[in-house]
């Protein structure tokens, strides 16, 4: 395969093709060490959103809240009270902002198939949460320059995602066979990214990165 030019997470021309499965064709970024699949095996966007109703991700369910609260639990023991916060990516239904809202916090929400309202997008928040979202990003540059460009001084961007750790079970990983998923970040990734943006990283529990914007 012919890889694209540069990196969608990091934008350097640092692609390298890493390998192919089950048709679909992946990059190693040289640079911040993501793995990308090729966009010609993306999903069209009809696809796309007919796969994420296949999900059952209940609000209500307490095994999947444990799971959610990898992230919102640490989150939570860093906002200020009564803070503002994006749910960016929420889906149809989200445990997080469900607990956010429950701890006493004001959450608005944005998805480009399930609210796709852009007011939103036009305030500045306390916190945004991507639970599970990242991985899903087209332009993961241009995704996360967009949220830190809505974040407060000293506002936290809060990412959940499958951490990729080992080449040799790339191949199985069940995370890759989603078809939605699309880019693969290493914790070194995020913590890169968190740098380019300017904003400190804490990585408080497995999958989670916590990303700061400077207070001032």
């Amino acid at each position: 395969m012919t890889p694209p030019s540069a990196c969608p997470v990091c934008r350097a021309p640092a692609l390298r093709p890493f390998l192919a499965v089950e048709g679909k064709a992946y990059c190693r970024c040289e640079a911040c060490e993501a793995t990308v699949l090729d966009p010609a095996h993306r999903l069209a966007p009809d696809a796309e959103r007919a796969h994420y109703l296949t999900h059952r991700n209940d609000p209500a369910d307490p095994g999947y809240r444990a799971f959610v609260g990898r992230l919102v639990t640490p989150l939570l023991a860093r906002l200020p009270p009564g803070a503002d916060v994006l749910d960016y990516g929420c889906g149809p239904a989200s445990a997080a902002a469900a607990m956010l809202a429950e701890a006493g916090h004001r959450v608005s929400l944005y998805d480009p198939f399930f609210a796709p309202d852009p007011a939103p997008l036009a305030r500045a928040y306390d916190a945004i949460v991507c639970t599970e979202v990242a991985e899903h990003f087209h332009d993961p540059a241009g995704e996360f320059a967009r949220l830190a460009g809505l974040l407060r001084p000293g506002g936290w961007l809060a990412v959940m995602t499958l951490f990729q750790t080992d080449d040799a079970r790339f191949a199985r990983w069940r995370y890759r066979a989603d078809p939605t998923h699309v880019v693969f970040y290493r914790e070194a990734t995020l913590r890169q990214l968190a740098e380019r943006l300017g904003f400190a990283c804490e990585v408080p529990a497995r999958d989670v990165a916590l990303m700061r914007a400077r207070p001032f």
